[in-house]
């Protein structure tokens, strides 16, 4: 079920401009350049693919943080190498962007090495979209499993207390011809960031979404933000949202049990866990045979017989990739007000700003 959308006047932003604009205002916040290019490309690859929960709008809030103290702008990710193919990723409390593609840059260069390499990451931040770091294994002709943890925003399947995160769970594998499977999903039945997105924009959720305060369902995404998600499959989402804290928040050292802070709260540390897996497609099979495989895989699924009233069946990531082609050509759209607060953050610290 979509939400029901406020027609608003939008505005299209290329790429180019909008990984300018947010380069720009985290450098002019502190961020060291490498730095600000590598969180601008994840922001911006998500609002390319449709994601647009989290791209550029998420900046106020974490600029919001670094103006607080709770996140350290000049920070950067330290790697401890455990065993060849192992090793631990202190985000020393720096963008949760910078510690997810340090462990995964580590774990595709073991993969490649040994057939496999798994990074676990401790006392980083939000990390955006947790496709970003599947492609970029998949870029390298690697599998992949990203786990992260997050802030409480469920209950446990039977409690009515909030301390399990709608933390998303990704995966990607290449493919030859076709598009590569990635496959990026919160274990509730929307990501919670749909709901600040609504918020923005003036919108209603649907009424499966989420519970208010009181334990009733809500189709106001202000009210929702104060309730609790609601998982899908009921205790299959629930115990995959615990499987999330478990990898990526006690393995690691993180917080975790409820103790995780979110991005939209500027009063402490976050300390999020995450979790990066890559893989080396042909352990068992040539590079040939797996890629014919995966291509074979792509046109079953997105050939089978529809269903009635189905237009088109797609492979995972195959409608965000889709989006990332088309927004390409058309530029990326936001509404006026979502540029309004945009520019706001770069009047504050005199950084290039968005044209309307």
């Amino acid at each position: 079920m979509a939400s029901t959308e406020v027609e608003s006047p939008r505005v299209y932003v290329s790429a180019k401009q909008a990984e300018e604009y947010a380069v720009s205002l985290l450098v002019a916040n502190k961020v060291p350049q490498q730095n600000a290019e590598t969180i601008a490309r994840c922001l911006v690859e998500a609002d390319l693919r449709g994601v647009d929960t989290h791209g550029i709008n998420r900046l106020p809030s974490y600029m919001e943080r670094l103006r607080q103290g709770v996140m350290d702008p000049k920070a950067s990710p330290t790697v401890e190498v455990k065993t060849p193919v192992v090793a631990l990723v202190d985000g020393n409390n720096s963008f949760g962007f910078l510690a997810a593609t340090a462990g995964m840059e580590f774990a595709i260069s073991a993969a490649k090495a040994y057939g496999v390499g798994m990074a676990s990451v401790k006392h980083s931040n939000h990390f955006g979209m947790g496709a970003c770091y599947a492609l970029q294994a998949a870029r390298e002709g690697m599998m992949s499993l990203v786990f992260t943890n997050s802030s409480p925003a469920m209950a446990a399947w039977g409690s009515k207390e909030k301390i399990i995160g709608v933390s998303p769970l990704a995966c990607g594998a290449p493919g030859g011809a076709e598009k590569p499977f990635i496959l990026d999903m919160a274990p509730s039945t929307a990501a919670r960031g749909k709901l600040y997105k609504a918020v923005r924009r003036s919108e209603k959720i649907p009424l499966d979404w989420a519970l208010d305060a009181d334990g009733h369902k809500t189709d106001d995404p202000a009210a929702a933000l104060e309730g609790v998600m609601l998982p899908m499959g009921g205790p299959k989402g629930s115990a995959l949202a615990i499987m999330m804290d478990v990898f990526s928040g006690v393995l690691s050292g993180s917080a975790f049990a409820g103790n995780v802070t979110g991005p939209y709260d500027p009063s402490k540390v976050s300390d999020v866990g995450h979790l990066m897996i890559a893989i080396k497609p042909d352990l068992f099979l040539t590079v040939d045979e797996f890629k014919n495989r995966m291509d074979f895989l792509f046109r079953r699924v997105t050939q089978s017989e529809k269903a009635p009233g189905t237009d088109r069946v797609y492979f995972p990531g195959e409608i965000e990739q889709l989006n990332h082609e088309s927004r390409l050509k058309t530029g990326i759209p936001y509404v006026e007000q979502e540029i309004r607060n945009l520019n706001e953050q770069a009047r504050i610290v005199g950084s290039k700003e968005l044209q309307l």
